[in-house]
């Protein structure tokens, strides 16, 4: 089923977060999918200096954002609604079996082959920097990291993405890759470097962007991590 662009679809997001965080908030995967499903949304943005009121832990269990209204449908975790937008979106997922198959599968893996090694190298690098076990552990924290950045490098070969054309799995490994940025990592792999700039050139993910890093703007607060 198409997207409705007149759909009335509520997204959560924060009004602030630390430098360090912009462009990487998890909504922004959300907006992005929305975007290239061509889904109109309204945001909903959240005090990020404060704890989360009991109404939104009702909605979503553990504080975070994003949470996904639109109707009778009320959802949480990334995932799961990027997969939810795509499955009424051809620009996302094939509408052919296989190729529906391939594209949830790269989903699944950005969120559970990739981003925990990335996100144990975000722990270390910018909320433990300086600890004794950080420093312990950040070498093979980061072989772990390249291990699987290899991997993938290997698959994508000289494709210009991860199946015969970009689909959702090709949105949510770029949101991943993207943790790495305060790193060379991804830059040791060119055609990973390659294929980020790639996905990252499209229409849908600039807007998406710019619409998340506006709700900054308008609420500039003092910087602390």
């Amino acid at each position: 089923m198409p997207v409705d662009p007149n759909a009335e679809i509520e997204v959560s997001a924060f009004n602030w977060v630390p430098s360090f965080a912009k462009g990487q908030v998890r909504d922004l995967r959300v907006r992005w999918a929305l975007e290239e499903a061509g889904c109109a949304y309204r945001e909903r943005l959240l005090d990020a200096k404060n704890e989360r009121p009991e109404a939104y832990l009702r909605e979503q269990p553990f504080g975070q954002v994003p949470i996904y209204n639109e109707g009778d449908i009320h959802m949480f975790e990334t995932g799961a609604i990027v997969l939810h937008i795509a499955e009424r979106s051809e620009v996302l997922m094939p509408r052919d079996p296989a190729g529906r198959a391939r594209a949830m599968s790269w989903v699944v893996a950005a969120l559970n082959s990739i981003e925990p090694m990335i996100a144990e190298l975000v722990n270390i690098d910018i909320f433990n920097a300086g600890a004794d076990w950080a420093r312990a552990r950040r070498p093979e924290a980061e072989r772990n990291v390249r291990e699987r950045l290899g991997r993938l490098s290997a698959w994508l070969g000289e494709r210009d993405y991860l199946e015969d054309r970009f689909t959702v799995g090709d949105l949510m490994m770029t949101t991943v890759l993207r943790i790495l940025r305060h790193t060379a990592l991804v830059a040791e792999y060119p055609n990973l470097a390659e294929y980020q700039a790639r996905c990252e050139a499209r229409p849908a993910f600039q807007r998406a962007l710019e619409a998340q890093l506006a709700a900054f703007e308008e609420t500039p607060l003092t910087e602390t991590v």
